[in-house]
Formats: C-alpha cells, structure tokens, sequence
C-alpha cells in the first residue's frame, strides 16, 4: 500500500465532498431568501445539488462521477454503506440519551396514541403503495418488480435509510435498480416535506393562526451543556470521545448479536441486517438500563452520557445519512419509473396529509396544528424535519409535540415491527401481502379509536 494511492484516500474524499457540501448549502440556507423559507432541510438540499452534479457530470462523461479513482472507484457503494450505518448510529446516539421526565396518564395516552398513528400511516402509505405497484405490474408495466409500493412506507416514513435498506433487498430478489428506487422515494419524501409543510404554514398565516418568526441565535445555559454529576468535558478522556466510544461499543454489540441471529436463521439475514437500527435501539436500551443499575449500586460514580453532545452527534449522523442517501442515487436506473414514482409520491403525501390532519384534529385537541405538522413532517421525511416545522409554529417547544416524537419510538417498534416482516414477504405473495396489509391497517385504527368504538358499544348496551 502506497500512501498516496486513491485507495488510501478514496473513501475520506467521499467523506470530505458531503461535508464540504453541507457547509455549501448551509450558507445558501442562509443567505437566499426562497430557500430560506422553503424549510427544505440542509442535508436534503445539499444530497439534491450533488444529485445534480453527478447527473451533469454522467450526461457530460458517461461515467459515474462517484465511481472516478478519485473517489477509490466505488464511491456509490461506499455512500450506500454509510447512508446504511448512520441509519444504526444516529438511534443508537438518540436513544442512549437519559430522561428523567415523569409521564402523566395523559401524557401516556398520547405518546401512545402518537406512536399509532405512525405506525397506521407506515400502513396506510403501504397499502397504497403496494396496491399501485401491483396495477402496474399487472395492466400497465408486465416486467415491473409488483413489491416495489412498499417501499413509500420505508421512503417517506422511515426515510433513507430504510428505503437504501429495502431496496437492496429488493434488488437482490430480482427488482433492477431497487436501491435507487429506495433513495429516489425518500428524496420525493424530503421534498414533500418541505413543500407541504411550507403551503400549510402559508395557509395558517393567512388565515391569522401563526406567526412565522425569524431564526433567532439558540443559546444555551451552563447546565444544559454541562449538567452536575457527570464526567467533566476534558478529563482524562475527552467526554465527546466517551460518547463516541459507547455509541460505536453499542454498534458492535449489534453486529455481534445479528450476526449470531443470522447462523441461527440464515434464511433471514437480509431481513436480520435490515433491522440494524431496530436492534440497535434495543442494545442502546440495554446498555443504557445497564449504567443507570451500576450507578444506582454506586458501583459507577458519574453520569457517562450528556445529551447535548449524544444530540449533536444523532443529527450530525442524520445530516451524513440523508445527504449521502440522495446522493447516491442513480437517475439513469429510474428512467422507465418515473410514471410510478410519480403516482406513489402524490398518493403518498396527500394521503398523509389528509389522514394525520384527521387524527391531530381528532386526538391532540390541546395543540392540533403542532402535532400535525410535526407528524406530518416525520412521516414524509425523518423526525428532524418533523422538528423543523414544528418550530415554526412552536419555537420554544411549550407544546408536548417534541417529547411525543421522540417517546413514540417504543409503541412504533413494537406495532411496526410486523410490518418490516410483511415487506420481506411482498415479493413472493403481493396479493396476500396487500391483504395482510389492510387488515393490518383497520387493527391499528381500532386500536386508536377504542376510547369511542368501545364507548359507543357501552352506549348500545
């Protein structure tokens, strides 16, 4: 090995290209005034002007501009890889953040209600999605991949990542270009995102409901920084190197447990690999669990993890996914499916739309419009966006909405999970999967009506 090979320096320059690209559309953020107010997220800004780039430099070249020496020759696949681990590790950063905040019975019921309504809308976005596909696999594109409309739950609702995730397995079964057609669906997510949630706030103003106010500078107290009993910032170690350190041990532990699940159950490693965020939060949970128990038996003296820096570490991961998701996605692949994509991504923000403004009037009377947007911008993009425009409407976070995004997560997992097995399923039995995915959904919306399905039945009675 030579030091001054692009196979030494392939991968950084990858690295150093999304970064520096962030840096650029951030400044653009700032400084032109249609982007500003677009709400368009950074990352998603800066993945779409290196999209475009790229495509430019294929159309000029003929060749895959990420692919070139300089970038080691693979740099696609390297973004994929990355796009893929950022996914585990910015959970894994979220989710190792303590809490000590009491839950009231209210409280309760909504973050539970909160995380069935995304799991409904992961369903819903499914069954429309799926039920596309297979009309056009089946009258109009006979060659089409019939599974491919589940892919809008995992694009728009559980954005990059996940959709790099599925698609991959997807291809791998047989769908030419699935990947691309993952990230290409997340990227129609982010921009639904940002255009829904800029006409909604637009409408809100006009009708004299909000006013939208200006970035202010964030400043921050010495003890959100800093809280008492934990490890001080440069000790011995470094406390953002401590963090790092128990984000990246808990990934390992991750690799560690689906690579075991995956010689138990190797038919089902794809799916087992698929859900490396999932087991990830879990392990997180574990470890967590762990380190309160030791310092409870005052075995560990000091708190080990501070959020301010496990917060700033899961976006900065959030940032790298998004914006290496997009930019890896090849157009010449999605030429033959755009009238698809096209059709799955109207049906897929207007149903989320319509459905989750229904639901946030419904069951969130106490602050509708901030938990609908809020919603609304998770479930068409990630959960950054949806607190993107919620702050537009709630910028000192008064409203419960923030806490609701992030304490939904475990109801989600538990009720989603069924969801990512029927997805491995959908190549094989489309039709069944459909159904399976209907019934699935009406079960979750009882489960989120039950106070007035089963108050009505006591009525009757």
């Amino acid at each position: 090995m030579n030091f001054w090979d692009f196979e030494v320096w392939g991968s950084l320059n990858v690295i150093a290209v999304l970064l520096v690209t962030l840096l650029i559309s951030n400044g653009l953020k700032r400084s032109v005034g249609f982007l500003k107010k677009s709400l368009i997220p950074t990352s998603v800004l800066g993945g779409l002007m290196l999209l475009a780039v790229a495509s430019i430099y294929k159309a000029i070249t003929g060749r895959v501009m990420f692919n070139e020496p300089f970038f080691g020759g693979d740099g696609m696949s390297f973004m994929e890889v990355v796009t893929y681990h950022a996914l585990a590790l910015g959970f894994i950063a979220s989710t190792l953040k303590s809490s000590e905040k009491k839950m009231t019975k209210q409280r309760s019921v909504e973050v539970f209600n909160t995380g069935v309504t995304t799991v409904a809308t992961y369903l819903l976005q499914a069954v429309l999605g799926l039920g596309i596909t297979l009309i056009a696999a089946t009258w109009i594109m006979k060659d089409f991949f019939p599974a491919a409309g589940v892919l809008l739950p995992f694009g728009f609702g559980q954005g990059t990542g996940q959709a790099l995730n599925y698609g991959g397995i997807y291809q791998e079964q047989g769908f030419v270009g699935g990947r691309a057609f993952g990230l290409t669906v997340a990227a129609l997510g982010f921009l639904s995102a940002s255009l829904g949630g800029v006409i909604h706030l637009a409408i809100l103003k006009k009708q004299g409901k909000v006013r939208i106010l200006e970035e202010k500078d964030e400043i921050l107290s010495g003890d959100e920084v800093q809280p008492r009993g934990e490890i001080p910032m440069n000790g011995g170690l470094d406390k953002l190197t401590v963090q790092i350190g128990f984000i990246i041990g808990t990934y390992v532990l991750t690799f560690l447990a689906m690579y075991g699940l995956s010689r138990l159950l190797p038919g089902m490693r794809p799916t087992i690999f698929g859900f490396n965020f999932l087991i990830g939060v879990l392990l997180a949970t574990l470890v967590k669990a762990v380190l309160k128990f030791l310092r409870k038996k005052n075995v560990v003296k000091r708190q080990y993890f501070n959020n301010f820096l496990l917060e700033r570490t899961s976006n900065f991961f959030f940032d790298i996914m998004v914006i290496a998701g997009i930019a890896a996605i090849q157009l010449d692949l999605m030429k033959n499916y755009w009238g698809v994509m096209a059709v799955l991504a109207v049906v897929g923000v207007i149903s989320t739309y319509l459905y989750n403004y229904f639901i946030a009037k419904k069951f969130f009377k106490d602050y509708p419009e901030e938990q609908f947007l809020a919603m609304y911008g998770m479930l068409t993009g990630t959960a950054s966006t949806g607190m993107i425009l919620l702050r537009e409407l709630d910028p000192e976070f008064k409203t419960p909405v923030a806490d609701n995004l992030v304490y939904q997560n475990f109801p989600a997992i538990v009720f989603g999970f069924p969801l990512m097995l029927l997805a491995n399923m959908a190549p094989d039995k489309p039709l069944l999967t459909w159904g399976i995915l209907l019934g699935f959904f009406a079960v979750m919306n009882v489960i989120l009506f039950r106070a007035q399905i089963f108050k009505r039945k006591k009525k009757d009675k």
